[in-house]
């Protein structure tokens, strides 16, 4: 988000930072000198709108930020942002909720770029039962629920493991994205209460880290994949990501299908 305070060359600064590139390198990648971006990292030259969307690409900005380093050139943003229920976005969220729909039996869910639950399959609300209210109050956070001793994380067989698997993951996306609300999740959940045995175990020699839960008598193992629009051109669905979790192995996928209407 634009702040008052905002000028072309704090985005630059910013996101080159982030993204380890020097002004050399940023200007030769956007194919202009060196000079002329010093001149408008300081102000002193004012970039035009297709300058500021050269600069973004090598950036790789996220469509959030070009319409941010648009605002602080005094340009208005290029990409709009709709909620996923508004009119014109009645395909996109056809789109979603087919995705979700097809991973059945399997649970899938979409989230927004705070992990906050867009939407989710039927399949999800089977595994929620026991989890505190006030966690399933809208909005629901996604991570809040699984790490929280009032949600999974009592259902969670290797919560050491995921645990250390979802900090990591939420670490690199506010380091990325330098967001406040990500940080301060990370905080927040890096504080809970952790597993009796504070050292997760070391990483396995799997193909990924599995979560395993326990569903009464049965223990159900699963393997996250996400999906994304890659062609975006709204902030909304651009920061979207639906996650599905497949059966890690056979006895899950056989327990799944059973229990299957």
């Amino acid at each position: 988000m634009t702040t008052p305070s905002d000028t072309v060359g704090d985005v630059l600064r910013d996101w080159r930072r982030r993204r380890r590139l020097s002004q050399m390198q940023l200007a030769g990648e956007a194919d202009v000198s060196t000079r002329h971006l010093s001149f408008v990292e300081s102000g002193r030259a004012a970039p035009s709108r297709d300058m500021l969307m050269r600069l973004a690409e090598p950036l790789a900005l996220p469509l959030r930020e070009r319409n941010r380093l648009l605002l602080a050139g005094g340009y208005a943003p290029l990409y709009p942002e709709r909620r996923l229920d508004a009119p014109d976005m009645t395909a996109a969220r056809a789109a979603v909720e087919a995705i979700l729909a097809a991973h059945e039996p399997f649970p899938a869910l979409a989230v927004d770029r705070h992990w906050t639950l867009v939407a989710a399959n039927k399949a999800v609300a089977e595994f929620l039962a026991g989890v505190a209210a006030h966690l399933l109050e809208p909005p629901v956070n996604v991570l809040r629920l699984s790490l929280s001793p009032d949600g999974l994380a009592p259902a969670i067989v290797n919560l050491a493991e995921w645990r250390r698997h979802l900090l990591e993951r939420l670490r690199h996306d506010a380091a990325s994205s330098g967001d406040r609300t990500l940080i301060d999740l990370h905080d927040e959940l890096r504080a809970l209460p952790a597993p009796a045995s504070s050292r997760p175990p070391p990483r396995a020699a799997g193909i990924a880290v599995p979560l395993v839960l326990r569903r009464g008598d049965a223990t159900l193992s699963f393997l996250s994949t996400t999906t994304v629009f890659g062609t975006a051109t709204d902030v909304t669905l651009a920061e979207l990501t639906l996650e599905a979790f497949l059966p890690a192995d056979q006895a899950t996928r056989d327990t799944l299908a059973a229990a299957r209407p």
